[in-house]
């Protein structure tokens, strides 16, 4: 249930309000619009009468959400949210951010791949230093390693990290590396200790949709996190398993628009997971810019070839320059037809 607030409301007024409805065992979270105030009223809302809230003289009406993502919903959260991701980096609410870097943290050649992400336009930096796997034979990262590599590259170049956690017992470690972003990897999008772990720590956290996950399932797994206590969350889609074998995923480009549409949570695209080959990253990263995602994730290595993990889908930093190119040219119309 929301309760959308006269303009006139006072502060005093909506504080006495939000006691009352606490009063009533209901958590209350305030949104302050521009044009409207907010109140999403979550847990056993059955024990407000809406026509005794709708009397009540600083409320303009009242609404039922179907949904059961309550903290994730637009209802509840008209504006668009801004996550700011550290070092001056903010996105969502118009703030766009390319995040870029290698599949896998491979040691002292992560400092130059960072070096020319930067230079080419990417304002994150991404390295997986705990790799989920297939297969228990397969790469699994460097570790805590990893991640003061991760820290060195950032502190040198000013970018915020984008990393991968896979445990809850490794969000200490996280937070004692100073990481800026943790991500949510598809194969964790419904590990719920993970989840609600990253939740008690106002850390951003990227949030991947699920490989066979629907949009409602990864609205309802940003709900675990954002039920917490962290409103830092932002989506991605990175492709689902579909019957189609000739992409490694099938990038749902329409869960774009559809997030936005059902969410305030910045939405960001990933390519390289979505669609498994170098050749189709760019096109489908000019694909996502134009579907309207806050920002890009893309796998960018020195020698592919060479690469410990992905290097199929990874660009080369001069294909990256290229693409970052590209990507401008279409933020460019984008932003001109909104102003």
């Amino acid at each position: 249930m929301i309760a959308i607030l006269r303009k006139s409301a006072s502060d005093e007024a909506v504080k006495h309000l939000v006691s009352w409805i606490e009063g009533k065992g209901l958590q209350a979270h305030v949104s302050h619009g521009e044009n409207e105030i907010v109140i999403g009223l979550v847990g056993e809302t059955e024990k407000i009468d809406p026509f005794l809230l709708e009397s009540m003289d600083i409320v303009e009406r009242v609404q039922r959400v179907s949904e059961p993502f309550k903290k994730a919903n637009r209802k509840f959260h008209p504006e668009d949210t801004v996550v700011d991701c550290g070092h001056g980096i903010k996105i969502g609410g118009g703030h766009f951010q390319v995040i870029a870097g290698p599949c896998s943290v491979e040691g002292k050649n992560l400092i130059d791949i960072a070096r020319r992400v930067k230079a080419a336009g990417a304002t994150m930096l991404r390295g997986g230093a705990f790799k989920p796997r297939t297969s228990p034979y397969a790469y699994q990262g460097m570790g805590a390693s990893g991640l003061d590599c991760l820290r060195e590259a950032a502190d040198e170049l000013d970018m915020p990290i984008v990393t991968e956690i896979m445990d809850p017992r490794d969000v200490q470690l996280f937070l004692d590396k100073r990481i800026d972003v943790m991500q949510i990897g598809a194969r964790n999008a419904q590990n719920f200790p993970l989840l609600k772990e990253v939740g008690k720590t106002d850390v951003p956290v990227l949030l991947k949709r699920g490989m066979s996950g629907t949009v409602d399932e990864l609205l309802m797994a940003a709900e675990y996190i954002m039920s917490e206590g962290n409103d830092n969350v932002i989506l991605c889609e990175r492709g689902i398993r579909t019957f189609e074998t000739r992409t490694r995923n099938t990038f749902d480009l329409n869960a774009v628009p559809v997030l936005h549409y059902l969410s305030h949570l910045p939405v960001v695209a990933d390519p390289s997971h979505a669609t498994g080959y170098r050749r189709y990253v760019e096109p489908m990263a000019l694909a996502a810019c134009a579907a309207g995602a806050d920002g890009l994730e893309i796998e960018v290595h020195d020698c592919p070839e060479r690469a410990w993990s992905d290097g199929a889908q990874s660009l080369t930093p001069e294909q990256f320059e290229q693409t970052m190119d590209r990507i401008r040219a279409i933020r460019a119309v984008i932003v001109s037809n909104h102003e």
